[in-house]
């Protein structure tokens, strides 16, 4: 069906092309056919969507199963055989089968899965099979019971976390779910009731970690996947909840699992309830564990690590239920592995641990060697376990007995013990006689064994091989023959190791010992499970009967539960059959039982094995029929246990019960004086409870199940050490079944899958006998005898809803499903109606199921019909369409045929028009040239005739052209001549005038210098000048005399040229004649020419010939060249690209090095935050220790106890809390208090704080050293930057000493001051002329005096940069082509004068004036001469360039000469104006002095500002006035001298803030030395009001300060903080409004500078938040309110700090409103600190409001309804759990999210902490929608992907509408996203693996793989994901470098950050309302 409809889509053109869309439309119909649900589907029409829902519910009704024997209906056509083609994803399913599923007995296999090939009819003894590798069999029926086969369950149900949710519950299926569960899922947990079985994978698993525990804490059992700590978690709610002890048992064969699952039981519990003691008790029972498992486990064939003992941990809580301590019981250690071990087998760990380690220098006197050369240890012929180290074992050991108190000389003690043991085994027994032995003297190891011990050689070897007997009268010593001896031996060492095994059993119950009361305990037994061994021994025994024991309780309590559960939901029910093993129990501890038997031989003097069997042959072999005698033996007997006959064999029963040893060896070994420790272990040896490994209960337990007549008294105690050890196991085992019987029990069955230890490999006839001897397939038969499937209404009507039609559908949903029930199954017996479930029988499940399907198939096979009749439509309408485009195109190709024939006719005739034209056309053209040809003939002759002529005409022309011409040159050079010396002669005339008015107007000149003196000497220069250019003249004139002597010369050379010319005149005449032999020469020179022609055309012919071949070889060359030009494009391509690769490289390595700086700040800000939590967290406990220690001692809180003012503040950030607390506990009785306090609590608390601290100071460094390195970096990059600015930089410089040298005159000016005050220090004021006064006065004077220097050199300056600019200006101009007399007018000094004229003579060196190159030293030399030549001397005009430049000259000079006057008046005038200014400047600044004497500080700044203001504006109008163009560049100069003067006032307020302070410091000492007597009377002095220090301030507008007493603080904090009611605030007032008052409070305190009253307010703000905040930190509004108004505090502190840096944004009013007192950076960060600890607080409150709505909102509430199915549970919901709260949906956590998001906004939260907050938001939905998605089995899903998809969408639109998108919320859901788009992607081809790499890039390969084990169909139309496509997926992945954690951490808290966020408030215009209750601060 879905290839037709791919292939039809891909046809057609107008459907839709996205087939997925479509058939996921389809789904969304088909699972709401029934609900009227609205289904939204954009690529289907109306009416496609009626004919589905039409068709969908008009299926027929399915005909009632047929029933089989005992009552599982087997109907042979169940739609649990059949596979329907999947939905989704869109492919097709497996071939359809139309017979039922069976299982069948196997040999290798257990049971074989086989299908029916034919019907089974009533009566049939054979039944038709095919096996699933499709060979045939036929199954015989047994002909008694004709019981059929096991039906099995369809494949939906398959791998399902309860068993118990299996329809048919039987034994193959319970195998085969725990297979698929195991090996396809890789899960190895799986719930069968209340049981969980767990199969040890042999592998470790990322499953155990700390977020696993978070994923599982406060979850129902049935919520999550099972796990071991959902089995803790269940107990430990029952406990707080039931306030009932609790129990887990924890039962299997050896290597099962079972120690590794009571250890992360014990793991869950110290996690999740914390320790109330110092020390986490998980940590001490871990540190416990390397030593139990050294002396308690041993290798056997098969485990490494068997646990040779039984442990029964009791965990101990308090009323808070936080763990208090723990104790350790043991049970039945096995001695007998210390002297005996069979093949392939080991001793204890610790005696190889100490060989291993035996060259160690501590452990040389021991004396040891390898395990080979010790009979104890060699024995197993196997010593070495393969992958552990012995050596480093022992060093774990060594470490674990430090870490629980063990100190050095008792382990050595220790170890000391256990290595002679070793040497007691190697001592060698030789036999006397037949009736006595005797040990060899000096032997080696007996010598070594007593060396160790302490004890004499004569002693032990003494009694070794003797004993003492003793009658009512006598003692006896009798020798013992050697195998008696070697007995004793044997057993002395068991005795030995058993009493040090008790020993460290004790210390180790003494570690985990607390003082605290115990209220209730978990207990976790790990005990092992029934055994059975080829050769089973006394231990066996013991074991099968606790699992007797424990086998009888545990189905006692299955049995309870289903009672419970029926009468719960009032269902009439009957007694149900289950197995009892009563009578096993009795058989062995039963009056004349086994044990019973067993101590009577004992007891009996000469009993042996053998008598022993012989009675219990005689006792119970006819009596009862659980005990049997084995064919082949007398010394065995066998017992029918409750998993399996075992056999056991007498031999040795009795020696092992008795467990005797020789008392004289034991006296001998308490007598040892050397050996403290080994007197230790004897010295009770009357008073021990347990030789076989029980430990009495430690004090300080309660034991709620013991009852007091079962205590055992004291006085028993001193004969207990007789009892027998079956006697004590029995009583140790009653004692424990009373303690389990008193607590709730839970069960763990660990399950061993294979024997080899091989990872996720299943044996399952190794796995169905441990499931057999469990009891889980005990715990099946019950649930299966009753009513094994329970569904809720709502389930059962959400699952069910398509088997009902419409008029069905009730509003009662209970009363529905009761009227469909009824119609469905007929038989009234298969299920009933509880109040709030349903329960069905075995097999009903799967019969719903078929129906289920059924259904669907049906619906599924219309809408292919409908879907097919559709495509076949579109398949016909397409070939009509075709067909007609068909018809078209023929018919239009004849139509073309025909008019290409027409055309071709056409053309043929013209063709034949053209032809005849053309021949007609070329006869006429050869006519036509035959005639040209003869009139172009004749008309050449004609022409050549006329040419002749012509030319000779033109020759004689030229001749008398070349004789006229130079007769008129002739002439022209004469008259040349005469007009040029006449010229020079006037102009010589003219110099000389111009000379005598030069020297004129020098004459002037000197009346001039007398008028202006200062222009003296530059005139003198310029008269040097002029003399120099006198003297330059005359050398010029000298040369200009000799150039007119060389022109004279020149001149006579000239006339004999003339006088030659003339005579070749003569001699062209003469050869005239001679032309008519040169025409004569010419026609000769034709025919050479003719003849020259041919050759040339030869030469031609070649040269053509040439140029062929060179344009050939030149066409090569370029294409060579082409070549070479594109591979140089390529090369130049490929360096372009290559450095452009290296150019993005090189950018995305710095991305990526700033991405790692900015992910080192943030986990470094990350770790800070941490610190600041956990310090918080210690400070919360040693206040609630502190109050708690108050409250018992009863003491009130007097006193009031403060620091020293001068104490610092950065000593902690914590001080202030410290301070706080201590002024409200007090000072003396808080003192006693301490002192009763645990010292050594307070001890490690002081310790841990200056640690924090220490590691604080240490972050903060490498924060500072990283923000070093960066500035760093940028420094470089920013270095050519600076070099451009380094005159602003030096300009900068020069203005920081001046400002420097300034500050030093003012502190200088400070210093005069303060000694005047001193020596005034008696006076009562300071009236005008007092030294105070005159000082003042003088630094004032001096200060105006400074101000008009600085005018000036500002003026001069302003100067300077106007002349630079002029200057710079006028070389621009230079360069250009402008007239001179411009250029000259803008010059202003001698030396531009000098350049000029330079420039003067350069110009008149170019092309344009001199046409010839004559030096100016060769003019001035003609000019000068004696006789000079003027005709040659002004030959090219030179005279007249030298006149012109002395003319330009002199006009330069006079030019100058008036510019300078006319500055010079007008520099006269300015300055006389410039005089009458600061005459007027310095009246004003007089009064200003005095008005400014009579105001504050603050007022006299900005009265000398407005001042300023005003001059300089007055003076602007004036400029303007005056002269636009000098305004614009005063100006300019204004504005930077403005800026200066800005800088400059910056400064210097800073420094006069500091000076204040010195000064009010001071003045605080005047007032102090004076004692009260400023405050005088009027009538004291009429001048008291003009103090130099303490001016009255009139202010009319107000300073936004409140002045508060010093006593109104406690009641300003209670007011303000403590009860104050965040929505009153939010609703009425302005946002941080408490925030402000208390900075305006501090700001007046910073005012008055009173540095106690600064810091008490702090600290007291500070604390009162804490306060509260502790006291209502559950409150999210009270949290975000006061998170706030911390922020805007921290934002006020750092606005009004007075850094630059914070006060750019600040208007100038808000500037003047900066602290000016104290610089309070260290309170920011502690405020900054206690932002970030609220801000956690906001998160974890918010968390904890979130964390119940996310997972029922986000996965299990159906957002889209209808998409999703319920499938089968089984005891999902126990009846154990929590009842369910209520259900939240998407909305719930939408709305919520919208109430946070307002609330902040309410209290005027920044929106950059907002976004933070919005982001973590998101992380927390994220993370815990995808830990429950990977650990929820029933979640994963393709619908469920669907659901979670929509609701992520609907998060982004609320960001949308909210404007967070980005906040990079978003982002934090990208591992859900795809997470949900993983589970509804392909995932069967490679192609699939390919796209699921690519796009699942934020999911790690642990993640992956998880969901993709867990994904389950929910409907039989899905496929379940291979293990090969996990295999390939985990291969492409292996290469991923990422953390193995499976789970996201929801404790995770981003980093947060609080960037500076300025308010434009004023703080002046803020009023307090009424509703506060603070009238008692005074607005300032």
């Amino acid at each position: 069906m879905f290839e037709s409809i791919q292939q039809a889509d891909s046809e057609e053109a107008s459907p839709p092309s996205d087939v997925h869309d479509k058939l996921h439309e389809i789904a969304c119909i088909l699972s709401s056919m029934q609900r009227r649900k609205a289904v939204v589907c954009r690529h289907l029409t109306p009416r496609w969507k009626q004919s589905l829902i039409s068709c969908c519910g008009a299926a027929p009704e399915q005909p009632a199963p047929r029933l089989l024997a005992e009552g599982i209906p087997l109907q042979l056509h169940q739609a649990d055989n059949r596979q329907l083609p999947a939905l989704s994803p869109p492919s097709p399913g497996p071939p359809l089968r139309p017979y039922a599923r069976v299982w069948i007995p196997d040999v290798e296999e257990v049971w074989k899965s086989a299908e029916l090939t034919k019907d089974y009819r009533q009566g049939d003894g054979v039944l038709q099979l095919q096996l699933e590798d499709g060979s045939e069999l036929e199954y015989k029926l047994d002909p008694k019971t004709n019981n059929l086969p096991h039906l099995r369950n369809p494949d939906i149900l398959v791998g399902e976390n309860d068993l118990t949710a299996l329809s048919y519950l039987h034994e193959p299926a319970v195998l085969h779910n725990l297979k698929v569960r195991f090996i396809d899922s890789k899960l190895i947990y799986t719930y069968c009731g209340i049981v969980l079985v767990a199969i040890n994978p042999y592998e470790t698993l990322p499953i155990y970690g700390a977020d696993i525990i978070n994923a599982y804490s406060g979850q129902n059992m049935g919520d999550m996947d099972p796990h071991i700590f959902a089995v803790a978690e269940e107990s430990y709610k029952q406990m707080a909840r039931d306030e009932r002890n609790q129990s887990i048992i924890v039962s299997g064969e050896s290597g099962a699992g079972k120690t590794v699952s009571a250890k992360y039981a014990m793991r869950f519990f110290a996690i999740v309830s914390g320790s109330a003691s110092e020390a986490s008790v998980e940590q001490k029972v871990l540190a416990s564990n390397p030593i139990m498992e050294s002396i308690g486990n041993a290798k056997t064939t098969r485990n490494d690590n068997s646990s040779r003992f039984g442990k029964y941990i009791e965990i101990g809580f308090d009323k808070k239920y936080h763990i208090t301590g723990a104790n350790m019981r043991t049970y039945l250690l096995e001695k007998s592995r210390v002297v005996f071990q069979a093949d392939e087998e080991r001793n204890y760990h610790i005696f190889y641990q100490l060989c291993a380690s035996a060259k160690l220098p501590e452990f040389k006197a021991l004396k040891l060697g390898m395990a080979n050369d010790f009979h104890y240890t060699k024995q197993g012929r196997n010593p070495v376990i393969v992958g552990v180290d012995d050596a480093k074992e022992m060093s774990s050991t060594r470490n674990a007995f430090t870490l629980l108190g063990v100190n050095e000389s008792y382990q050595m003690g220790l170890f000391q013990i256990l290595a002679s043991i070793l040497h007691l085994g190697n001592v060698e027994v030789k036999d006397r006689d037949s009736d006595s032995s005797v040990i060899p003297p000096n032997n080696g190891h007996l010598s070594v064994f007593c060396e160790l011990m302490g004890i004499t050689y004569q002693d032990m070897s003494h009694w070794l091989c003797h004993k003492k007997l003793k009658t009512a009268t006598e003692t006896y010593i009798k020798p013992v023959p050697k195998l008696q001896a070697i007995n004793a031996r044997d057993a002395l060492a068991k005795h030995i190791y058993a009493k040090l095994f008790n020993w460290i059993v004790d210390h180790v119950n003494k570690a985990l010992h607390s003082t605290v009361k115990q209220h209730s305990f978990i207990g976790v037994l790990d005990i092992y499970g029934f055994e059975t061994f080829e050769i089973n021994s006394f231990e066996q025994f013991c074991i099968n009967y606790a699992n007797e024991k424990l086998q009888q309780q545990f189905n006692m309590h299955v049995f309870k539960l289903e009672q419970e559960e029926y009468m719960k939901e009032q269902i009439p029910w009957t007694l149900i059959d289950f197995y009892d093993n009563q009578p096993c129990i009795n058989l062995i501890e039963a009056k004349m039982g086994v044990l019973d038997l067993l101590d009577e031989e004992c007891k009996m003097p000469k009993g042996s094995d053998d008598s022993w069997a012989q009675k219990l042959y005689n006792t119970h072999l006819k009596t009862c029929a659980l005990f049997e005698k084995p064919r082949m033996s007398n010394k065995a007997f066998i017992i029918q246990h409750f998993a399996d006959k075992v056999e056991y064999q007498c031999e040795g029963f009795l020696l092992k019960n008795k467990d005797t040893v020789n008392e004289e060896q034991i006296n001998v070994l308490k007598a040892s004086k050397k050996f403290d420790l080994l007197v230790e272990l004897f010295q009770d040896e009357e008073k021990a409870t347990s030789p076989a490994g029980a430990v009495p209960a430690t004090g300080g337990r309660t034991r709620l199940s013991v009852k007091p007549g079962k205590i055992r008294q004291a006085g028993q105690a001193s004969k207990e050490h007789k009892k027998t050890v079956g006697l004590q196991f029995r009583n140790s085992l009653q004692l424990l079944m009373e303690t389990l019987n008193a607590t709730t029990p839970h069960y763990v069955r660990c399950i061993k899958p294979n024997d080899y230890k091989y990872a996720f490999t299943f044996d399952p006839k190794r796995a169905v006998q441990q499931l057999r001897a469990c009891g889980v397939l005990e715990t099946i038969r019950i649930s299966a005898a009753g009513f094994p499937s329970r569904w809720t209404y709502q389930e059962f009507f959400s699952r069910y809803r398509v088997l009902m039609k419409q008029k069905d559908v009730l509003t009662d949903k209970k009363l529905t499903c009761k009227n469909v029930l009824e119609n469905l199954v007929q038989d009234p017996d298969k299920y009933q109606f509880g109040k709030t479930k349903i329960f069905f029988r075995a097999g009903q499940v799967a019969f719903l199921e078929k129906l289920r399907a059924d259904k669907l198939r049906a619906a599924c096979i219309r809408i292919q019909k409908t879907i097919r009749c559709w495509l076949v439509r579109k398949k016909y309408l397409r070939m009509k369409h075709a067909a007609t485009t068909i018809q078209r195109y023929i018919r239009g190709y004849q139509a073309r045929c025909l008019t290409k024939f027409m055309r071709r006719t056409r053309a043929a005739i013209i063709v034949q028009k053209y032809q005849r034209m053309y021949v007609q056309r070329r006869c006429y053209k050869r006519k036509q040239a035959a005639a040209l040809v003869m009139q172009c003939i004749l008309r050449a002759y004609m022409a050549r005739q006329l040419y002749k002529a012509l030319l000779r005409e033109h020759k004689a022309v030229i001749i008398q052209k070349m004789v006229r011409g130079w007769l008129a040159r002739q002439w022209y050079k004469r008259s040349l001549k005469a007009i040029v010396y006449l010229q020079c002669c006037i102009r010589r005339m003219r110099a000389k005038r111009e000379f005598k008015k030069l020297k004129i107007e020098a004459r002037s000149v000197e009346h001039f210098k007398k008028l202006n003196i200062g222009m003296e000497n530059k005139i003198m220069q310029l008269q040097r000048r002029v003399d120099e250019q006198n003297k330059e003249n005359r050398s010029l004139s000298e040369r200009l005399s000799g150039l007119e002597i060389s022109h004279a010369s020149e001149s006579e050379r000239l006339r004999g040229e003339l006088k030659r010319l003339r005579g070749a005149e003569e001699d062209a005449k003469n050869n005239a004649n001679r032309v008519t032999s040169l025409l004569e020469e010419l026609e000769r020179l034709r025919k050479d020419l003719q003849n020259t022609q041919k050759e040339k055309k030869v030469i031609e012919d070649w040269a053509r010939t040439y140029q062929d071949e060179t344009e050939q070889m030149i066409s090569e060359l370029k294409e060579q060249n082409h070549l070479l030009k594109n591979e140089k494009d390529d090369l130049n391509r490929l360096i372009q690209e290559q450095g452009q690769h290296w150019t993005e490289k090189m950018q995305r390595a710095l991305k990526e090095e700033t991405q790692q700086l900015e992910n080192d700040l943030n986990e470094e800000r990350s770790r800070y935050q941490n610190l600041l939590t956990e310090h918080l967290r210690l400070e919360e406990k040693y206040d609630d220790l502190k109050e708690e220690i108050t409250l018992t001692m009863n003491v009130p809180k007097p006193g009031h106890r403060r620091r020293d003012s001068t104490h610092s503040s950065n000593g902690s950030d914590w001080t202030y809390n410290s301070e706080f607390a201590e002024s409200e506990e007090g000072s003396r009785v808080g003192e006693d208090v301490s002192k009763s306090m645990d010292m050594s609590l307070f001890l490690k608390l002081q310790k841990r704080v200056s640690e924090l601290e220490q590691e604080k100071q240490s972050l903060q460094n490498e924060l500072d050293r990283r923000e070093e390195k960066f500035q760093r970096a940028r420094a470089r990059d920013d270095e050519e930057h600076k070099k451009s600015r380094s005159a602003e930089l030096e300009y900068e410089s020069l203005k920081r000493q001046e400002l420097e040298s300034e500050n030093k005159k003012l502190k200088h000016h400070l210093n005069e001051m303060r000694q005047s005050l001193r020596g005034n220090a008696e006076a009562t004021s300071a009236a005008p002329g007092s030294p105070a006064y005159t000082v003042l006065l003088d630094q004032l004077n001096s200060s105006n005096e400074e101000l008009e220097v600085r005018k000036e050199e500002v003026l001069i300056l302003r100067s300077q940069l106007v002349s630079q600019k002029e200057a710079m200006q006028h070389k621009e101009t230079m360069t250009e082509p402008l007239p001179y007399i411009e250029d000259v007018q803008k010059l202003t000094d001698a030396k531009e004068i000098s350049q000029a004229y330079m420039s003067l003579k350069e110009t008149n060196r170019s092309p344009r004036f001199t046409h010839r190159p004559t030096e100016m030293n060769e003019l001035m030399s003609r000019l000068r001469s004696p006789f000079p030549d003027y005709h040659k001397l002004n030959e090219d005009g030179e005279l007249w360039l030298v006149y012109e430049g002395l003319k330009e000259t002199n006009r330069l000079l006079e030019s100058q000469l008036q510019a300078q006057r006319r500055s010079h008046e007008n520099e006269v005038e300015v300055l006389r104006g410039e005089l009458q200014s600061v005459k007027e400047d310095n009246n004003r600044q007089q009064q200003l002095l005095a008005q400014n004497l009579q105001l504050p500080p603050e007022a006299r700044i900005e009265a000398s500002l407005q001042h300023e203001i005003t001059r300089l504006t007055n003076e602007n109008l004036e400029l303007i006035s005056d002269d636009p163009k000098e305004y614009k560049a005063y100006r300019i100069s204004m504005l930077r001298r403005m800026v200066d003067l800005m800088e400059q006032l910056e400064k210097q307020d800073k420094t006069v803030r500091k000076l204040k302070k010195q000064l009010k410091v001071f003045a605080k000492k005047i007032n102090d030395l004076e004692g009260g007597q400023i405050d005088v009377s009027p009538g004291q002095t009429t001048d008291e009001s003009v103090h130099p220090v303490n001016i009255p301030r009139r202010e009319k507008d107000f300073q936004g300060m409140l002045e508060y007493k010093k006593e109104d603080e406690l009641k300003l904090v209670k007011n303000l903080i403590l009860e104050l009611k965040p929505r009153g605030v939010a609703v009425n007032l302005i946002p941080g409004l408490p925030a402000y008052i208390l900075f305006m409070c501090l700001r007046h305190a910073d005012y008055v500078n009173d540095d106690q009253k600064v810091r008490s307010l702090l600290s007291s703000i500070i604390n009162s938040i804490k306060k509260i905040l502790k006291k209502r930190g559950d409150d999210f509004e009270t949290i975000s309110f006061w998170l706030s108004n911390t922020c805007r505090f921290l934002h006020c502190l750092k606005q009004y700090s007075g850094d630059d840096q914070f006060m750019k944004h600040n208007s100038p009013k808000q500037n003047d409103h900066c602290l000016s007192n104290f610089d309070l950076a260290e309170y920011r960060q502690v405020l900054s600190d206690l932002a970030i600890q609220i801000y956690q607080q906001l998160i974890k409150c918010m968390e904890s409001i979130l964390q119940p709505m996310i997972v029922s909102g986000m996965l299990e509430h159906e957002t889209i309804q209808g998409v999703s199915g319920v499938k089968p549970t089984g005891l999902r919901k126990r009846t154990s759990s929590v009842a369910d709260e209520g259900t939240y949906t998407l909305d719930s956590i939408i709305r919520q999210l919208n109430t946070f998001h307002s609330i902040m906004c309410q209290h005027g939260t920044d929106p950059e902490l907002i976004k933070q907050v919005v982001k973590q938001q998101f992380y927390i939905i994220g993370a815990v929608t995808l830990n429950n998605l990977l650990l929820r089995k029933d979640m994963c899903s393709w619908s469920k992907g669907m659901q979670i998809r929509y609701n992520v969408s609907q998060l982004e639109e609320w960001l949308r509408d909210k404007n967070l998108m980005m906040c990079s919320a978003k982002e934090t859901l990208e591992p859900l996203i795809q997470a949900a788009q993983l589970l509804q992607v392909k995932k069967k081809t490679d192609e699939d693996a390919e796209a699921i790499c690519s796009m699942c890039n934020t999911l790690s390969t642990a993640q992956i793989v998880k969901v993709l084990n867990l994904y389950t169909p929910v409907n039989a139309f899905e496929e379940r994901v291979t293990v090969t496509f996990i295999r390939t997926i985990q291969t492409r992945l292996r290469d991923r470098k990422e953390s193995p954690q499976l789970l996201m951490d929801t404790k995770l808290i981003y980093p947060v950050t609080f960037p500076f966020n300025p308010s434009s408030l004023a703080l002046e215009t803020i009023q307090i309302p009424g509703s506060l209750n603070l009238a008692f601060l005074t607005r300032v």
